[in-house]
């Protein structure tokens, strides 16, 4: 492997690059966080497979590399791998949709892609510029598939045999902005957004550092190492594996402070920059499938009330007494006080029976300081603190962190 001048950019240098990157040209259907955020240790799919020799390249100029690089086409197979320390959330998500998942498709996207915040998954993307792109979640013996080309976007799961058909007629959805929904809500970034994000929230708290070469999907590339320079952050590094030729992110994990295996981690495992066969945009309905508009769930949910509900819930937040911000960088916490001072009820208190007591007990650690006292409620990478008096202080800190933010606070 070629030595590379690694170099420590800090926040002014970064976020001048980042300011000057050009706006993302396409969407890849590419799933994290989650995005974002979004993504195992290396699975053996996506094992590096040797350093290639390459020129020397410093941090700030491969920084330069991923903001330049446009490439509108591409196809391939990506292995996506979330671990956050949370239950698997993909029978849960109809519950997090307006009323409940009630007449909600199985191909709905809202219904299929919370299914990729959790476990391991393989999938095959292509796009071809910012108006075709397509994604398909393989499972045991099924397949589901989004699809989006030009105004109209259709998802199909195979193994229920229904198909979810929306268009973009620039209605407003309810919490939605007017015409924004090319693409449904919630369609996963690539992996630049992510990198990209990344880059965007460094500053002087952050290191950002060339970390040698790999191999992605047969394809050499750099790896951009992100770290916080402070401690009390549950996110221990972020690594990126840029394409040496194109500056694509091939690969993007993001490892905890805890040790143990990446907390996300999402890579190409094949990946084809030219342009993708027009017939991997076309949809055309299975004969006997089941189609539901996108207008239909809406006009069904409104005549449930539930986007009332909705709209009810949304304007509740307006009731918090506003949202405070301790700390900066890697080690910023959010400190919101609930409405109406709700809290987790007080032991011994008689508001909850013994048994139920116990359970709320079981699901975070009881925490005590200047602050009060109050309970820790812990993933992986985002913890929060709810105290007695209604109050929430949260962030990708360790719990020692929050406490100390609660006590500042006070």
């Amino acid at each position: 492997m070629a030595p590379n001048d690694s170099a420590e950019t800090n926040g002014e240098a970064t976020g001048t690059v980042v300011g000057r990157r050009k706006a993302a040209r396409y969407i890849v259907p590419f799933a994290v966080a989650g995005v974002a955020a979004a993504t195992i240790g290396l699975v053996p799919a996506l094992a590096d497979s040797g350093d290639p020799e390459l020129p020397g390249i410093t941090a700030q100029e491969l920084i330069e590399k991923i903001a330049a690089s446009d490439q509108e086409q591409l196809s391939g197979t990506v292995k996506v791998s979330t671990d956050l320390g949370i239950p698997s959330l993909g029978g849960l998500a109809g519950s997090f949709a307006p009323g409940g998942g009630q007449g909600e498709s199985s191909a709905s996207p809202d219904a299929k892609l919370m299914e990729l915040a959790s476990g391991t998954h393989t999938l095959r993307v292509a796009a071809d510029g910012p108006g075709k792109q397509r994604l398909s979640i393989l499972g045991e013996g099924s397949e589901y598939s989004l699809v989006h080309n030009g105004d109209d976007v259709w998802g199909y799961d195979s193994e229920s045999n229904e198909v979810y058909h929306a268009e973009s007629d620039g209605k407003e959805r309810a919490g939605d902005k007017a015409g924004e929904h090319k693409a449904p809500k919630g369609m996963p970034g690539t992996p630049k957004e992510l990198a990209e994000e990344a880059l965007a929230a460094a500053d002087d708290t952050t290191s950002v550092t060339v970390d040698g070469t790999a191999q992605v999907a047969g394809r050499d590339a750099y790896k951009l190492l992100i770290k916080p320079k402070q401690s009390g952050s549950t996110i221990g590094s972020v690594t990126v594996a840029v394409d040496a030729s194109t500056g694509v992110p091939l690969k993007f994990t993001l490892a905890p402070s805890s040790g143990g295996k990446a907390a996300v981690d999402a890579g190409f495992t094949s990946v084809d920059f030219t342009k993708p066969d027009a017939s991997s945009f076309s949809f055309t309905p299975p004969k006997g499938a089941k189609v539901t508009e996108a207008d239909e769930l809406q006009a069904e949910a409104e005549k449930k009330g539930a986007v009332d509900k909705a709209q009810k819930d949304l304007s509740a937040l307006e009731d918090f007494k506003g949202l405070n911000v301790i700390g900066k960088g890697w080690n910023a916490v959010a400190a919101i006080e609930l409405p109406g001072g709700a809290a987790m009820p007080a032991q011994g208190s008689g508001d909850v029976p013994a048994q139920a007591q116990q359970f709320l007990d079981a699901l975070g650690d009881k925490v005590s300081g200047d602050f009060g006292s109050g309970t820790v409620f812990k993933t992986r990478l985002v913890n929060a603190l709810l105290t007695d008096e209604g109050k929430v202080y949260v962030g990708a800190v360790t719990e020692d962190t929050l406490v100390k933010a609660a006590d500042a606070a006070e």
